[in-house]
């Protein structure tokens, strides 16, 4: 066997639901015998992680094998040869999956000679280095287990390959249950959190739901936690950001520099990393786009549309988490106090799709970002609608939306609830009449759903705003 490599940084496959499913029925045609098929993947090169995205999937024809055993297999390279020119001229990385029907969890060494032909021959003849192709096996189960190869030839295994559905399946290299993870495994389950304490985790928007859901899922002890938001402490929003103190907010201490502070001092090992920027900065786009989990906690249009864009192009389950509050302003009285959680899986139905906002939205909140004077006029003018500065907010009914987002998210990795989790895309919760509704949307976003892992490219999410622009010291 290929002795195993030290990666310089984690290495990791994604795909979707779909995905999966398309490689199960391929890989497992009920005659017990091995099956192959091929990844097309986009990526994400992080200054952490190194992520492939499964782009494409191909099976390769049983007529192509020229073996076909219960624990061997042999195929022409014939049919891969246009999938190596696309990959070279795209920018994909090349995954070949093949199923082992007896349910060996491990390479054979067979495995390894067939690895140590074709994937340094992929790297010679897509001739760019940098990208990592792989090799990975599916049990009858769905179970997945992969590696890679560096330009020593030398194999390291996948970190983690993670599968993004209505549920969230995950397959972890070396996870660990953490001390402090006991009680809530109690509940739970050992597994759920075993999985969770490997999982990169970001939020993004760390105010008023974002701060209270950053408190709860820090206690969880994920592996890393990602906090993205440009703001500082004000003494308006004292009210509701834990651990936010007066004289920071006289200091004008970046929100997530407090937070980073105050789960650090909780002692639990997560790692952190602040990106003290705007969603709309290219950092904070890359940050995110190495994560397993994003949390959207923002009421802007713009950046909500722009993290599902991220989350679809990096294949990343999204939850977003909005509240409603109307209070009369001669009164008092409330007219509205309600709050959603939308989970969001790449290739499935969006926040456009589902009619939060419209594109038409989403060009007026850019403007009001980018021109606030012409967003003025033009409202003005007839031309757009208006929207609030600022809206009222009360810390328990964001701890109690904030909640619900963090269980939603252990919903996902381990289902508990009585109904499928596909039932539960979108849960609404209305405190006037302490009802809690949830619905599914179907339908693929016909937006979106051509973006599945498309991964780094110039600009980045193809959007110019993004671009890349030279730096001068």
């Amino acid at each position: 066997m290929v002795p195993q490599g030290d990666p310089v940084m984690r290495v990791t496959l994604t795909l979707t639901e779909q995905h999966h499913l398309q490689l199960q029925q391929h890989l497992f045609p009920g005659d017990g015998k091995e099956a192959a098929a091929i990844l097309l993947c986009g990526r994400a090169m992080g200054a952490h992680s190194h992520r492939l995205l499964v782009r494409e999937v191909h099976a390769i024809p049983y007529s192509e094998c020229s073996v076909r055993t219960p624990v061997q297999l042999r195929w022409g390279t014939d049919f891969i040869v246009p999938l190596l020119d696309r990959s070279a001229r795209e920018g994909w990385t090349m995954v070949k999956v093949h199923s082992h029907p007896t349910g060996i969890p491990e390479f054979s060494e067979a495995d390894t000679i067939g690895d140590l032909r074709l994937l340094p021959a992929i790297h010679d003849w897509v001739e760019a280095y940098d990208r990592l192709h792989g090799s990975v096996v599916m049990l009858p189960n769905g179970e997945m287990f992969g590696r890679y190869i560096n330009q020593r030839e030398v194999f390291t295994f996948f970190d983690a390959i993670q599968c993004v559905g209505e549920d969230l399946r995950r397959w972890a290299t070396g996870a660990v249950l953490g001390e402090s993870a006991a009680s809530h495994a109690a509940v739970f389950g050992e597994e759920t959190f075993r999985l969770f304490g490997d999982m990169s985790i970001a939020v993004i928007g760390c105010s008023g739901t974002g701060a209270p859901l950053i408190e709860q899922i820090a206690r969880l002890a994920p592996r890393e936690l990602v906090l993205v938001d440009d703001d500082v402490v004000e003494k308006r929003n004292l009210n509701r950001i834990p651990n936010a103190r007066k004289k920071d907010a006289e200091a004008k201490r970046r929100k997530v520099d407090v937070l980073a502070d105050a789960i650090r001092r909780m002692g639990l090992g997560t790692t952190i990393r602040v990106v003290s920027k705007n969603l709309w900065d290219a950092d904070a786009v890359r940050a995110v786009a190495e994560c397993d989990v994003a949390f959207g906690c923002m009421d802007s249009i713009d950046g909500r549309f722009l993290l599902n864009l991220l989350t679809t192009d990096y294949i990343i389950p999204y939850i977003d988490v909005g509240v409603r509050l109307v209070a009369s302003e001669k009164d008092g009285s409330i007219q509205a106090a309600c709050g959603s959680i939308h989970y969001l899986q790449p290739g499935g139905s969006s926040l456009l799709s589902r009619g939060l906002f419209t594109l038409e939205d989403v060009r007026a909140a850019g403007l009001r970002r980018n021109d606030p004077t012409a967003h003025a006029q033009q409202v003005k003018d007839g031309y757009i609608r208006g929207a609030p500065t600022s809206r009222p907010a009360v810390i328990s009914i964001n701890f109690q939306l904030a909640a619900m987002a963090v269980t939603e998210l252990l919903a996902r990795l381990h289902p508990f609830r009585d109904s499928p989790n596909r039932t539960y895309e979108h849960l609404q919760l209305d405190l006037a009449d302490m009802t809690i509704l949830h619905e599914q949307h179907g339908q693929a976003c016909p937006i979106l759903k051509g973006r599945v892992g498309l991964g780094d490219r110039n600009p980045l999410l193809g959007l110019p705003e993004l671009s890349d622009r030279v730096k001068h010291d």
